[in-house]
């Protein structure tokens, strides 16, 4: 079973433009230039040892996965920052302690983040997924990879500002 209500990803307005022109190069120019090398790779013959034919379909294979990650993305985006209200979501940054070392991140993927240097949770993670939700205040915990259970109490939860 599928679900179909898929969370609000926030997004700054660079990070929305940043991300929407990128699609729309790739869309067009960009599907343009692999198309291209195709074709002239195509022409130089034998296609079982052509490294250049290979190495474009590659190449054409990533772009059209990248495309679809955007589009997904793009999706459900709200422009602006989170609401100020404590509560852990995606878009916002948040001071935790983790198995009593505090830590500030940014609950989100890193094309929000773009060129801010912070550390980067997705929400999906086991620590993302484990605090999203709460407030500040709140004790939660997750099971780590090594099947440890780790404390993590929620100390702020602020929206990014980029």
């Amino acid at each position: 079973m599928t679900d179909t209500t898929q969370a609000t990803t926030w997004l700054t307005q660079e990070a929305y433009d940043r991300l929407k022109a990128e699609l729309e190069h790739l869309e067009g120019a960009g599907r343009a230039e692999v198309t291209e090398r195709i074709a002239a790779a195509r022409d130089e013959g034998d296609l079982k040892e052509n490294g250049g034919y290979h190495a474009a379909r590659e190449e054409q294979a990533k772009q059209e996965a990248r495309i679809r990650e955007l589009k997904a993305k793009l999706r459900n985006v709200q422009i602006g920052t989170p609401p100020d209200d404590g509560v852990v979501e995606q878009g916002m940054v948040v001071t935790a302690e983790v198995a009593g070392d505090e830590m500030t991140f940014l609950l989100g993927s890193r094309e929000i983040a773009g060129t801010a240097d912070i550390d980067v949770f997705s929400p999906t993670s086991p620590l993302g997924a484990s605090i999203n939700g709460h407030k500040v205040g709140d004790t939660t915990s997750y099971t780590a990879p090594n099947g440890k259970d780790i404390p993590v109490k929620i100390l702020s939860a602020k929206p990014f500002e980029g």
